[in-house]
């Protein structure tokens, strides 16, 4: 009877062991990205490449930042980010880096050159997210998509919540004339911004009126004469070159380069929208304000 007890004994033991040994379980993941390509996982990725500034600022407020194996060389923000290996500029990046890197996933931009860089990483096993990080409206909805393929979807709904209140409250009531504003990003040749960036919704949230909200894509070179037509009450820029910008002789023609009504802003959340962008939204209504005629 005691060897009986004995073996009994050590058969639930061993199939303790058994159960407390069985690797977990975890349903697969499946979504379509933004370039209308299916991504799969056979569970939540443990080593993300991120090749997007705005995709490595949300996988580190989801929560997956010990899942970033890779950036590129602008993904400044937040500072941690830094210590992640720098795989260069995101722009034609180097496969072999990538594979490198062993990633579950790779995240990239959704433009006609990653559509090669996907379909390679898919021949080499690895799962390739394309998606558009463009407007406001991508920040809640990208960081879904990489709380679900993470395992953070918590967070990310959380996230997600928390950003369409602060973007309600950051903008301004629409009451009054609107300062008549041209965000110039490029200088030679003149380059402005129309209503299909993220910065025309920052400056319009913020109380003004993009210049050339007209123009549909995200950017677009312009002349002179048209931005003179227009007269901006301000000019926005987010690099350092206004001081020397505003005595090139051929700007003189435009009355708010002649009165120095400049609007110079910087830091990242002016370069990509983010969880930043309800603050970016704040700094740059207050700035109006104090620049009003």
């Amino acid at each position: 009877m005691g060897d009986m007890i004995f073996r009994l004994l050590v058969s639930v033991i061993i199939a303790g062991a058994a159960c407390r040994q069985a690797p977990a379980v975890h349903p697969s993941i499946s979504l379509v990205d933004d370039a209308g390509d299916t991504v799969r996982l056979a569970a939540p990725a443990r080593r993300v490449v991120s090749l997007i500034p705005a995709s490595t600022e949300l996988l580190f407020a989801i929560g997956a930042d010990s899942a970033v194996v890779g950036r590129t060389s602008y993904c400044d923000y937040p500072p941690e980010a830094k210590a992640v290996p720098d795989l260069g500029d995101g722009i034609k990046p180097n496969i072999e880096a990538l594979v490198a890197s062993r990633p579950d996933l790779v995240v990239l931009y959704n433009s006609g050159q990653n559509a090669a860089v996907a379909g390679r990483l898919r021949e080499f096993g690895i799962a390739a997210l394309r998606v558009n990080t463009d407007a406001l409206s991508s920040v809640p909805r990208v960081a879904r998509i990489l709380g679900k393929l993470t395992g953070r979807e918590k967070a990310a709904d959380s996230l997600a919540a928390v950003f369409d209140t602060a973007l309600a409250s950051a903008t301004q009531p629409r009451v009054g004339r609107r300062p008549r504003v041209l965000v110039l990003v490029w200088e030679q040749p003149p380059m402005t911004i129309g209503r299909g960036s993220f910065l025309s919704e920052l400056v319009e949230r913020a109380g003004g009126e993009n210049l050339f909200a007209d123009v549909t894509s995200s950017s677009g070179v312009v002349s002179i004469e048209a931005v003179a037509a227009r007269d901006p009450d301000l000019i926005f820029t987010t690099v350092e070159w206004p001081s020397g910008f505003a005595t090139r002789p051929e700007w003189q023609v435009v009355p708010a380069v002649r009165r120095h009504r400049f609007l110079h802003v910087s830091g990242s959340e002016f370069d990509w929208p983010s969880p930043r962008s309800p603050q970016a939204i704040r700094q740059l209504a207050a700035r109006l304000k104090e620049l009003r005629p």
